[in-house]
Order: structure tokens, then sequence, then C-alpha cells
């Protein structure tokens, strides 16, 4: 029910889903378009403890309501962003946000049968809802014209704070979302854009490296320091550079983690913390980095 006027919030909650089909579809957002499963997975995990820096570092408040409404709204997007990529896929693949919403409320009348005795049949029918998501599944292609792409090098998140980023044209786009991609701005106005927008919905973030959730693990946390880094001009880190292809991509990634994985091994038989090794080389890097955003 809506905290306001006690309404129910589905009319909210189907133009957030029709939001979300105008930015997957041909004549929308490029960067938006071209996001899987897999590019989206740190945001979910930076998202999540944005909430738990919300609900711990402030006291019940006005303020803390606001950031709570705003952290929660972030993780239901990317509930929706997933909902949304498992719309477009085919066969046993396919889901839309209905079979999240069934899965979950089935699952809490099956797990609290004291409750809700003899509700068998309510824990299997469908919950009814997100209907905008199923009417635009046979209007859009099953792959929406977006390859498989990882998470643009220097963007800082996919939730709302997302800025788009450098990034190639889908493979396999069509002709429609190409020509989107084609007249789209670059990449430099896109997140001179975005910055604007950020300085004024967050004015209090004055300096370069202000809103990293400081509870994030240490290879996110630097993941995410590095990026803003790059987005504000310090010169103290690598620039970006031109993404690999799909099958580049995994070939690094796998020598990365595995000399990632040797220096845990050697640190741990030394006895050494490597997540609180790694959060201290961090901080040092925000630490005699950081400066006020400027432009």
């Amino acid at each position: 029910m809506n905290g306001e006027d006690g309404t129910a919030p589905g009319p909210q909650f189907e133009r957030l889903l029709e939001v979300m089909d105008r930015l997957r579809s041909p004549g929308g957002c490029p960067w938006d378009a071209a996001q899987t499963h897999e590019s989206l997975l740190r945001y979910l995990v930076e998202e999540a403890y944005e909430v738990v820096e919300a609900v711990e570092t402030l006291e019940p408040s006005r303020r803390r309501r606001d950031e709570l409404v705003e952290e929660l709204g972030d993780v239901l997007l990317q509930v929706v962003f997933h909902a949304r990529i498992g719309q477009e896929h085919t066969g046993e693949e396919r889901f839309d946000v209905s079979d999240v919403i069934d899965a979950v409320t089935a699952k809490l009348i099956r797990r609290h049968p004291h409750v809700f005795p003899g509700d068998d049949d309510a824990a299997r029918e469908p919950a009814g809802a997100a209907t905008a998501m199923s009417s635009v599944a046979e209007a859009t292609s099953p792959t929406n014209g977006a390859a498989a792409s990882s998470s643009p090098a220097g963007t800082d998140d996919a939730s709302s704070d997302a800025a788009p980023a450098a990034g190639e044209s889908p493979d396999g786009a069509t002709s429609d979302t190409a020509d989107s991609l084609e007249s789209a701005p670059d990449t430099a106005e896109l997140a001179a854009r975005w910055d604007a927008v950020k300085r004024n919905e967050k004015p209090h973030r004055t300096r370069i490296f202000d809103g990293i959730p400081p509870a994030l693990p240490a290879l996110a946390y630097g993941e995410k320091a590095f990026s803003k880094a790059r987005r504000h001009g310090v010169s103290a880190v690598t620039p970006v550079q031109e993404e690999p292809t799909a099958g580049q991509r995994e070939a690094e990634e796998r020598e990365l983690g595995d000399r990632l994985l040797a220096l845990v091994e050697t640190g741990s038989a030394r006895g050494l913390d490597a997540e609180r090794a790694l959060r201290g080389a961090v901080r040092r890097f925000v630490r005699e980095n950081d400066g006020p955003v400027t432009g």
C-alpha cells in the first residue's frame, strides 16, 4: 500500500515497467539495451550495500526515509531490469516479472502454512501482476536487438546513478537499434549530461569519491573508486581502453581471475587478510586522489 494515501502501487509499477520497456526497445537507450544478466551483477550487489548503508548510518528520520525510498527503488530497478531481459529469452529460458512475482508469492505461502492453511491452490495461481510486461512481449523481437554486452568501462553503475559509457554497438543489433546507436550522443556528451543531472539530484556530493558505499566488498570498492576517478579525470588511473570481444573477454577474465587467486593464495599462506589488504589500498588511493568535483 502507498504510505501517503493508502492506494495500491499498481499504476506506479506499471509505469516503471513501461519505462524499462522503452529503454530496452529499439529507439530507446543503447546502453540499457546492451546489458545482460551478467553485466548487471555488480550493480545488484552495490545497490544492496547502499540499502545497508542507509539503514545503518542514519537515525530514523525523514532523511533516512528518503534515502531508503531511493535505494530500495534502485534494488527494485535491478529486479525489473533482469525480468525485462528474461522476457527477451526464448524457449525454456524465457520469464518475465509476473513469473518473478508468482514465484515469490507461492514461496511465501508454502513457507507459512500456519498463516495460509489449505492455500495450496493460491500458492500455484498466477499473481496477475505486470500486464505491461506481457503486453509488450509480442511487440518486441526475442533479443530486442541487444546482444550480450558487459557493463561499459567507466560506468558508475546500472542503477539510477548509472551513466552511459564507452562501448561498441552490440553485435547482432537490429537495423532500428543500430540506427539509434549511430545517432545517439557520443560517450563524452552522455557522461556530461548525466553528471549534470546527478549534481542537481545530489548537491551534497561535492568531492570525487562521494557516494561510494563504504561497506562494499574490497574488490567492488576498488572498481567503483577507479570508475569515479576516470569519470573525473584523475591522472593516477589507466584511461578507458577498447573493450575486448566476447571471446577475448572470456580468456582475459580467466587470466585475471587466476592472477587474483594466486595473490590471495600467497597472502593466505603468510596469514594475511586479502580483503583487508585490498580495502586498505583502495582507501589510500581514495585519500591520495580525492578532491572537489569540478565543472
